[in-house]
């Protein structure tokens, strides 16, 4: 879902080029950047939920080290029990998404419908260029992660808490081709309306470099069962990154999902700007 959608994939891409550009924020450069994200399934569910994502990414990267904040915007239109970046859940808030109607609280085993939108859950991450040898075209990125619980719990558009995340993240070249793969463990907010457990995630995937300013790729992710109710994330996803300039990167991609606990399908956008 959102978790390793539009937002992730832009760390993805940049692995690719990695071995070339080990070094050019050095001197330190501010990144901006927007898109636009969709993704639709049934998540085990009899009914299909639609799942818009707008993020606004805020960056800074010097030396080996880079920085960033995600504000997104989230619409979502679906069952009760299923909230963006986690999948089908046991949510008995009696005013979640849907219900409520009229002032009166819906029966928490009671599943429903309905239709919400505001600000989603702002994410804020640092990563480290462990090891880089450019010669070699091999590298080790170490990612840290806070999901802050911005969105609001009562419209379904987020649990309400914070989560915390470590991944661990490594490419190696092989002249035009790239291979890249990680590992993560993310330690799950848990409410009173909404009871998760802590998760493993995985990564594996391989781009290619068709020139100086275009590759393509796919990759696989994977995440364990996370809530009771719910069901593990397997997923894969192509895409394609088209820089423009020194400034200017574009990026899209498709995605499908294998299991109950992924989009069916899903398709996004992005716009990046260096300076």
């Amino acid at each position: 879902m959102i978790q390793l959608r539009l937002r992730d994939l832009l760390a993805l891409g940049l692995l690719v080029f990695a071995a070339s550009a080990a070094h050019a924020a050095d001197d330190g450069k501010f990144v901006v950047s927007a898109g636009v994200d969709y993704t639709s399934g049934k998540y085990g569910t009899d009914t299909s939920t639609d799942i818009w994502d707008v993020p606004f990414g805020f960056g800074y990267a010097a030396g080996p080290w880079s920085f960033k904040l995600t504000v997104p915007y989230v619409s979502i239109s679906g069952a009760s029990n299923v909230i963006p970046g986690i999948g089908q859940v046991q949510n008995t808030n009696p005013r979640g998404r849907g219900r409520g109607r009229g002032g009166v609280p819906t029966p928490p085993s009671t599943v429903t419908t309905g239709s919400a939108s505001g600000l989603g859950d702002v994410v804020a991450q640092a990563t480290l260029q462990a090891y880089t040898d450019a010669a070699a075209q091999f590298g080790v990125d170490v990612t840290g992660k806070v999901k802050f619980g911005t969105a609001d719990e009562n419209k379904g558009l987020g649990t309400g808490k914070n989560d915390y995340g470590l991944n661990v993240d490594l490419y190696k070249g092989f002249g035009a081709w790239t291979v890249f793969g990680g590992v993560g463990y993310t330690r799950y907010g848990s409410s009173d309306f909404i009871p998760l457990n802590n998760g493993w995630n995985a990564n594996l995937g391989t781009g290619y470099k068709l020139d100086e300013a275009d590759n393509i790729g796919v990759y696989y992710y994977y995440r364990e069962k996370i809530s009771d109710a719910g069901f593990r994330q397997s997923e894969a996803t192509a895409y394609w990154n088209h820089r423009i300039g020194d400034a200017w990167a574009v990026q899209a991609y498709v995605l499908g999902g294998f299991a109950d606990g992924s989009p069916d399908w899903g398709a996004g956008a992005n716009v990046k700007y260096t300076f």
